[in-house]
């Protein structure tokens, strides 16, 4: 196990910032994952710490070594891609084994590392085929077998699941997770997904146009967002975020005392919000029938000030376009937000 740890990494290309001032660490033996939208920086961040990419400035250390000038040879981690790069005339067990043979590892060691890997995968039965007769999923699998036989400390994964159906993606992540605690690697593993970034990471890296919004465990993202775009950005549906002021009267009680209520915007999770005969009014403009739970839209406000909440409830609401309502909460699971930095308000 090592520890990986960026200080200040910063990418520019052609001029352009990518990736600005980026300082984290990933203790030995952790997953971690960097979420974020797309052209955030994730990638290049993981390409940088691959040697795939030099930094303009900063430096990362992998075990306690200054690899920030070597090559990607000498940084000791293996990488799974998006494509999965896999050889399409070799077969299954050349693919995997392909890294160890121009590392001229010896042929007795190969053949144990290829067993180990395709027992712990369930590839033992098609080690003879090429990639054109297999899976997305089975694709996938070949490709962590690659990074499991090269035994590396650590292991970097680029939006491996992408390009899978919902199903098999909700089965590869618990496969992915499960080998990385079995294997003990840190892991570093970017999506754009936050649901994947919540059940498999023990820390997130949640970035925004190059920089760290914010770095914490899921609960710290969810429970405690530090911006508006944490809020938003992470828990589905996301935070209701709506300017104080508009709530008018109805609103006061969410205030902070701190605060000038103009300067301040409220955050609440959909399902924290109770229906009921007392609280905010507001109008019902939609409903999303799920199944458990149903998802209701309600505009609230009065004249051209108005925004909408997501209320999660469970079952089938009741309820349809038109519909008066009322919003109410509890305090204790009220955010609150500066409207012109969107920082949070302790």
């Amino acid at each position: 196990m090592a520890e990986v740890e960026l200080q200040g990494v910063t990418k520019a290309f052609n001029g352009q910032t990518a990736v600005n001032d980026v300082s984290f660490s990933v203790a030995p033996g952790h997953l971690v994952a960097l979420l974020g939208p797309s052209g955030c920086g994730k990638s290049t961040t993981l390409r940088l710490i691959a040697g795939l990419e030099q930094s303009t400035a900063g430096t990362i250390h992998i075990a306690a070594r200054d690899v920030t000038h070597a090559g990607p040879a000498e940084r000791g981690v293996s990488m799974v891609f998006q494509s999965y790069a896999l050889f399409p005339h070799l077969t299954v067990a050349q693919n995997i084994l392909f890294g160890l043979e121009v590392r001229k590892v010896p042929k007795a060691e190969r053949s144990d590392r290829l067993k180990r890997a395709a027992d712990m995968l369930g590839l033992a039965a098609l080690l003879d085929r090429k990639p054109s007769q297999l899976s997305g999923g089975q694709q996938q699998r070949v490709a962590l077998g690659r990074a499991i036989v090269a035994q590396t400390p650590v292991c970097l994964m680029d939006e491996p699941l992408s390009n899978l159906d919902a199903q098999l993606r909700l089965d590869m992540r618990r496969e992915i997770r499960g080998l990385q605690r079995r294997l003990g690697v840190t892991m570093i593993y970017v999506t754009h997904d936050q649901v994947e970034a919540m059940t498999m990471a023990d820390r997130i890296v949640l970035m925004r146009q190059g920089r760290v919004e914010q770095y914490g465990t899921p609960d710290e993202l969810y429970g405690r967002p530090a911006t508006v775009f944490t809020a938003r950005f992470v828990g589905t549906p996301p935070m209701n975020v709506v300017p104080l002021a508009l709530l008018g009267g109805e609103g006061k009680r969410f205030a902070p005392a701190t605060h000038d209520a103009a300067s301040v915007s409220l955050g609440i999770r959909p399902e924290h919000i109770r229906l009921g005969e007392a609280g905010i009014h507001g109008t019902v403009t939609a409903v999303e029938y799920l199944g458990a739970d149903s998802l209701v839209d309600v505009r609230v406000g009065a004249g051209a000030d108005q925004a909408n909440c997501l209320v999660r409830v469970p079952g089938k609401a009741g309820l349809g376009e038109g519909d008066d309502v009322r919003l109410d909460w509890n305090l204790a699971d009220t955010h609150h937000f500066d409207t012109v930095s969107g920082r949070r308000i302790a």
